[in-house]
C-alpha cells in the first residue's frame, strides 16, 4: 500500500514505516502529525484518486528529527569582467516517519487559515440606471459687450461654440 500525498507544498509517494525528508516542518521532535491532503492511494491493485485529494483520507507520521542538508554552493561569475561571488546555504530538513496510512474514515484536522470556510456575502444589489436628467441650459449673455473679465471659464467656452 502507497500513497501520494502532498506536504509543505510538495509531493511525495509514501509507505508504512519509509523513512522521509520534508522541508523544515514547525513541529517538535517526537510529536506526532497527520497529513490529509492525500491525493492518491493503491491498496492492492485498486487504485483511489481523488480530486483534487480524498476525503477522508489521511497520513500520519512522527517527526524524528530537524536536520540540515548538505552544502549547496552557489558561484556566479562573469567571464572577462572580473565578476566572481560564492554564496552557499544549507537548507534545513525535518525527517518524518509514515506511521499510517488510513483510506476513509479519518477525521479532519483543523482548519487552516487557506482552508477557512468562506464567509456568507450578501447578494450584492445592482444600481439601477440613472435616469440622465436634463442639462440646464447655460444663460444667454447679451452682447459681446459685457465684460468678458467676470465671466467663467465655462461661460466663455459656451459663448466661443455660439
Amino acid at each position: 500500500m502507497y500513497a501520494i500525498v502532498e506536504i509543505a507544498g510538495q509531493q511525495f509517494k509514501v509507505q508504512k514505516d519509509q523513512k522521509i525528508f520534508v522541508h523544515r516542518l514547525d513541529e517538535k521532535e517526537g510529536s506526532k502529525v497527520n497529513f490529509d491532503k492525500v491525493l492518491l492511494i493503491e491498496d492492492g491493485g485498486k487504485v483511489t484518486l481523488g480530486a483534487p485529494a480524498i476525503k477522508g483520507a489521511q497520513v500520519s507520521a512522527k517527526v524524528e528529527e530537524h536536520v540540515k542538508g548538505d552544502k549547496v554552493i552557489v558561484f556566479r561569475k562573469k567571464r572577462r569582467k572580473g565578476y566572481r561571488k560564492k554564496n552557499g546555504h544549507r537548507q534545513q530538513f525535518t525527517s518524518l516517519t509514515i506511521n499510517d496510512i488510513v483510506a476513509s474514515g479519518a477525521k479532519a484536522a483543523k482548519a487552516t487559515k487557506e482552508e477557512k470556510p468562506a464567509k456568507a456575502e450578501a447578494p450584492k444589489k445592482e444600481a439601477a440606471p440613472k435616469a440622465e436628467a436634463p442639462k440646464p441650459a447655460a444663460p444667454k449673455k447679451e452682447a459681446a459687450g459685457d465684460d468678458l473679465s467676470k465671466m467663467t471659464v465655462a461661460d466663455l467656452k459656451e459663448m466661443a461654440k455660439a
